[in-house]
């Protein structure tokens, strides 16, 4: 089937997205693994990927576990380190298939005003025909729902719509709905998979 639209995941797909390095970094491995054992962590980012207060969730985590209060708020006081740097091959191909006449669509656990910050730092995040939020639309990858929002508001076939996810548990649900997909590994295997969809030329997909 031929692909109408091209959806990109945006975390470890265009933008790489590792806090476990960034702590490394500032507090190093030992007292990083210590602090992810004591506080979940990613739960806590999924509450705001919902919908809540991006420095709401953070520092009320924060008083919570007093043991961690600095550790914790820097996940919001320095949190464009955490979402760093972008992936730069990755995002010639979004820019390539918007050169193409390809619409490109974004699909991203995202939290409203994280996404706008992120935006603010990084261009080609406001380069999306349509943006695919899930702070905006409070539902989360993998649950079902969020891809069916997405086929409704863009009204493209689920078999027209070729998505590009680092998550398996994403890119199954996306496929049990009848998309196109491809888990993401590396940018030059999605290059590879746009190239073998008729979507790009290999000069192109550089």
């Amino acid at each position: 089937m031929t692909v109408y639209a091209v959806v990109f995941d945006i975390g470890n797909v265009l933008l790489e997205w590792h806090p476990e390095r960034y702590f490394d970094s500032t507090i190093g491995p030992e007292r990083r693994h210590a602090m992810f054992a004591a506080v979940d962590l990613h739960a806590m980012n999924d509450r705001i990927d919902m919908g809540e207060g991006f420095r709401d969730v953070i520092y009320a985590e924060a008083e919570a576990n007093p043991e961690w209060r600095a550790e914790i708020r820097d996940w919001y006081d320095n949190w464009i380190q955490l979402a760093a740097p972008p992936i730069d091959h990755s995002v010639r191909l979004l820019r390539a298939l918007k050169s193409a006449g390809v619409p490109v669509f974004s699909l991203t656990n995202f939290g409203v005003e994280s996404y706008e910050y992120a935006q603010s730092h990084y261009d080609f995040l406001g380069e999306f025909d349509r943006d695919y939020v899930s702070g905006r639309m409070q539902v989360i990858k993998p649950n079902s729902k969020i891809y069916e929002m997405l086929e409704q508001d863009s009204g493209v076939a689920p078999d027209r719509l070729l998505f590009a996810d680092d998550r398996a548990d994403n890119i199954a649900m996306a496929a049990s709905r009848g998309w196109q997909t491809y888990l993401f590994k590396t940018p030059q295997g999605w290059a590879d998979r746009l190239v073998g969809a008729g979507l790009l030329s290999s000069e192109q997909a550089q």
